[in-house]
């Protein structure tokens, strides 16, 4: 299994050298320089269509544990959930323990990407992410079996909960659609369902999405301090919006927007809000996904992207997340496989310009003794991190909440390691 895995990654790769007309170096294999365009994520990893089916198995198999009592939903009763491989076994491993007094090696650092394998991750987690009230923490069994999903796992063990993805922004550019749609014609064997998918996603502009994102966080944070109850909370939030003459205002009362504290498990938590508001803290994370997921629309959405799902309201940004189910793109052509999302921790930082800020991601859940191989960690530029693949044609921004003696989102975050 695992030679014929090696085969078939090596065959892959191949594949990619000839398409693109050059023998990458192990950098280019990892990932793209700040901006490139990428290719499918198994491409660029390396990946057989067995890892992406076993990789979306895993995906699909945290959101169930991630969110107990809540049954796999969003298949039509005809249709088999994607557990598309007969004979899928679960190789991943929780990585082993790291000692508390361990310093991180340095991170590989190259383009707008660094990396590293996640043993060191973990390292680097205890001395600079795992603060709680002032303390560095060794990172628990628990948070090394969340870390072992790879994408999903970096953002879940510093965001606490499973990303729930109730809260998330995105800016698409209406008019850019629309003259698109009408200036510009289909390319040569291109589809009309390939055409308009193609034009939508190139409509959206994730650094003004994310730009949306922490702007609302910023309000957020404001209306948090001194807020000893949800209800003065919610009134400064209201006030603040006012303030900025802010869309979110109207809101309904029952819109994720404004029920989001309180659906945030660790607000409840007594280690953690202890139903204080004033004890957390706003924080942003990302989400890559296909936007083709209606199991009873067309097919060619489903290849090439529906055009009208995942849109963010004009006036907020909001996105109404709640038919995402990480249905991966499916296939138009033999031997294209596709994964279903992509996860990127962003937390808190306090870096004004974008293009310097960092994003923390992983390559696939950790499986050391697979084909598969060992989960490794990157952090990426915004650049690189919303280049994306084409796997993805959607990329959204969310909010969650965090309590503020967690240091999981620290201000500043330097690139790889000195």
């Amino acid at each position: 299994m695992n030679q014929r895995r090696r085969f078939l990654a090596f065959t892959t790769v191949s594949a990619f050298i000839c398409t693109t007309g050059f023998m990458p170096t192990v950098s280019h294999a990892a990932g793209s320089s700040d901006g490139e365009k990428k290719g499918s994520y198994a491409e660029t990893h390396g990946l057989t269509p067995d890892d992406v089916d076993n990789i979306n198995a895993l995906n699909e198999r945290a959101l169930t544990l991630g969110q107990p009592g809540k049954p796999p939903t969003g298949f039509p009763p005809s249709a088999t959930p994607p557990l598309r491989t007969p004979d899928f076994v679960d190789d991943r491993e929780t990585p082993p323990a790291e000692p508390l007094d361990r310093m991180p090696d340095a991170y590989r650092a190259y383009g707008g990407r660094a990396t590293t394998v996640v043993n060191n991750y973990i390292r680097k987690w205890q001395q600079v992410y795992s603060h709680r009230d002032g303390k560095i923490q060794q990172m628990t069994e628990e948070q090394r079996e969340k870390l072992s999903y790879g994408c999903v796992g970096v953002t879940w063990v510093n965001s606490g909960p499973y990303p729930s993805n109730r809260l998330a922004f995105a800016f698409f550019d209406e008019n850019k659609y629309r003259n698109d749609l009408k200036n510009t014609g289909r390319r040569p064997g291109e589809t009309q369902a390939e055409f308009e998918g193609r034009i939508a996603k190139g409509s959206f502009d994730e650094e003004k999405g994310f730009q949306r994102a922490r702007d609302v966080a910023s309000i957020m944070n404001k209306a948090l301090e001194n807020s000893h109850d949800e209800g003065t909370y919610l009134d400064k939030l209201k006030t603040e919006l006012t303030n900025r003459n802010d869309a979110l205002l109207y809101e309904d009362s029952r819109s994720n927007f404004y029920s989001a504290l309180r659906n945030t498990p660790s607000f409840k938590e007594r280690d953690g809000g202890n139903y204080d508001p004033s004890r957390m803290k706003a924080v942003i994370y990302s989400k890559h996904f296909w936007s083709g997921q209606d199991q009873r629309g067309p097919s060619d959405k489903r290849k090439y992207g529906d055009p009208e799902a995942f849109r963010p309201d004009q006036r907020t940004g909001l996105v109404d997340m709640s038919k995402d189910r990480s249905i991966p793109r499916s296939p138009a052509n033999p031997g294209e496989s596709w994964v279903n999302f992509d996860y990127g921790w962003f937390g808190a930082q306090a870096e004004a310009d974008a293009d310097k800020t960092i994003w923390t991601h992983g390559d696939h859940y950790h499986a050391p003794k697979s084909g598969l191989g060992p989960m490794h960690v990157y952090e990426s530029r915004f650049a690189n991190w919303s280049a994306g693949y084409e796997d993805f044609d959607r990329g959204t921004y969310m909010i969650t909440f965090i309590p503020k003696s967690w240091n999981t989102a620290p201000a500043k975050v330097k690139q790889g390691w000195p």
